[in-house]
């Protein structure tokens, strides 16, 4: 995937026709990924692009909390030195409003179809559980299925909650555990009951089994996908 750096659109020869043709290539690139399912990294890396461009456009005094994670004090200091030296030439700064204008415009259309494969990968999940779920639900295995696939991939998850700007947020962390072969004789009760044996420090997990009708690349689009909505799905369930 082509990538831009954090401040591409400040950096050198500050020309629309020039940065025109970067965003172009970049936006093709993402847009290519799109057709092909997969969402990540490129549906992340858009939308982070566009919300440092926003926030540059918003905030004249560019305080760091601001802006996205991704952006180290270096980057900070030379956006910072660059507004000061713009903000005084008003031919330049037209050019770099133009640039901000026109990439944002056509990034938040390629962010729009992104969102919108999002949700259809999304309305094509099935998630339920897997015996009974225990109170405690923090912690446990999901099963995840792609299509007719036969093969079952296994997940070890554990929910974390963080902070931000005075509000919780819950998260998700995983860990690939093996693949079962999905038959007659190996249902998802007789993988739990395999988990259980095999790893004894959880003898009574939360199991999940997250199918879908349609095969999705499965690093890209089906796994991210499936941990958010996992996470939505306990927690609406609690």
């Amino acid at each position: 995937m082509k990538t831009l750096s954090e401040t591409w659109f400040a950096e050198g020869y500050i020309d629309f026709e020039l940065k025109k043709y970067t965003l172009l290539a970049y936006l093709k690139d993402i847009n290519n990924g799109f057709r092909e399912n997969k969402l990540y990294p490129q549906l992340a890396d858009i939308i982070f692009h566009y919300n440092n461009m926003i926030s540059f456009r918003d905030n004249k005094k560019l305080l760091q909390n601001h802006f996205p994670k991704r952006l180290t004090g270096i980057q900070l200091k030379k956006l910072t030195i660059l507004y000061e030296q713009v903000i005084e030439d008003d031919e330049l700064m037209k050019e770099l409003e133009d640039i901000i204008h026109f990439a944002t415009a056509n990034m938040q259309k390629a962010i729009s179809y992104g969102a919108e494969l999002y949700d259809f990968v999304e309305a094509k999940i099935l998630i339920m559980p897997v015996g009974i779920v225990p109170l405690d639900n923090t912690e446990g295995y999901f099963f995840l299925n792609n299509g007719n696939e036969k093969d079952t991939r296994v997940y070890q998850y554990r929910l974390t909650i963080f902070e931000k700007h005075d509000e919780k947020y819950r998260g998700i962390k995983t860990d690939f555990i093996d693949s079962w072969y999905r038959s007659i004789t190996s249902t998802y009760e007789h993988i739990k009951m395999d988990l259980i044996k095999k790893k004894s420090d959880m003898p009574n997990p939360a199991v999940f089994a997250i199918e879908t009708s349609h095969r999705f690349p499965v690093e890209e689009t089906l796994l991210p996908v499936a941990k958010r909505y996992l996470v939505k799905f306990i927690s609406a369930a609690a």
